[in-house]
């Protein structure tokens, strides 16, 4: 695929994070560093060029799909878009509308592309459905009596704390995992799964949390929906690792992926920022959250490079089946 083609199917899954309209500010400029980060990563050097383009309307589905002239090509974009409107686990009128229209502009009947939205539907229905553990693994220690020394809460506090921090890895290696597969549905796993670790998190502080609110805290954090696909998807394409329909992998998935796997990085700082959150009685407010979490950024990348080889390991172990379990299970 070369760089024309790429910012295609790009521009393409940018039209559909936008397609519903209802991104706020925080979601756009969250985008538009994504493309900034792309072209500064040695990605395509037009790409906040693009995002101003999709914000401003000077572009358009047709434009795009013009430029993809291989069948896979242009399967590959509608599934990417697919995965973008299905973030949040249903597709609006809006972005249903929008995939209707996309269908048309690339070409692709229902025969294309009728086992992947098997598939991806299935797969949605899962990640919106899947319930969060009643307990988590890393749930608080019982209170200590009245009269308990202090060392002995120290100690709890301790214990539960490394326990969370074991938790968090294991969480951040699996979406780093997941982020490294080949499968373009792949990624739609990984916010779920920072929902199942957030919650664990408040659990483990004695706070027991819904969906809705869990999706609140990970937007106040900064980390935002359709734009951590989009980054997902971006990176996945410019390494080199979307390069089949339907899931199928390409050759050389580790040298491909060797500069990827940053929601590794994503994953692990919004689980230390939880950990301070709910630690902190919850009294912080959403720029200490968003600045918390960028501090937590930096030295999370820096993990996610040692971490590296386990994140590849994991990666090649794991197939469909295993990670709707992980979704559905505790």
């Amino acid at each position: 695929m070369n760089p024309q083609q790429q910012q295609s199917v790009l521009t393409i899954a940018m039209l559909a994070a936008f397609a519903d309209g209802a991104k706020d500010d925080t979601e756009r400029e969250e985008i538009r560093r994504i493309a900034q980060s792309l072209a500064a990563d040695g990605g395509l050097p037009d790409l906040p060029r693009l995002y101003q383009d999709v914000l401003l309307r000077r572009t358009s589905v047709q434009s795009a799909a013009a430029a993809l002239h291989d069948p896979a090509h242009r399967q590959l974009a509608y599934e990417m878009a697919v995965c973008v409107c299905d973030v949040d686990g249903r597709q609006t009128p809006a972005e249903r509308e929008f995939l209707f229209g996309l269908k048309q502009a690339l070409q692709l009947g229902s025969a294309a592309t009728a086992a992947f939205e098997e598939e991806e539907q299935a797969l949605a229905s899962v990640l919106e459905s899947a319930a969060l553990p009643p307990t988590a693994s890393t749930s608080a220690p019982a209170m200590p009596a009245v009269g308990a020394t202090a060392g002995f809460a120290d100690a709890a506090a301790a214990q539960r704390d490394a326990g969370l921090d074991k938790s968090i890895l294991n969480y951040a290696l699996l979406n780093g995992a997941l982020e490294l597969l080949p499968q373009s549905w792949a990624s739609m796993a990984i916010i779920p799964l920072q929902i199942k670790m957030v919650h664990a998190v408040g659990l483990a502080h004695g706070v027991e949390l819904d969906r809705g609110h869990i999706k609140e805290f990970i937007a106040a954090a900064g980390v935002g929906m359709a734009s951590q696909y989009v980054e997902q998807f971006g990176r996945k394409l410019l390494g080199g690792l979307l390069g089949k329909v339907a899931g199928k992998a390409l050759g050389g998935m580790g040298q491909a992926a060797t500069g990827m796997a940053f929601s590794f990085a994503t994953t692990y700082a919004l689980g230390q920022v939880a950990k301070r959150y709910y630690a902190g009685g919850r009294v912080m407010s959403t720029a200490m959250l968003r600045d918390s979490f960028q501090d937590l950024l930096g030295p999370a990348k820096q993990l996610q490079s040692e971490y590296l080889p386990q994140i590849r390991q994991k990666a090649a172990t794991l197939d469909a089946g295993q990670i709707m379990a992980m979704v559905r299970g505790g």
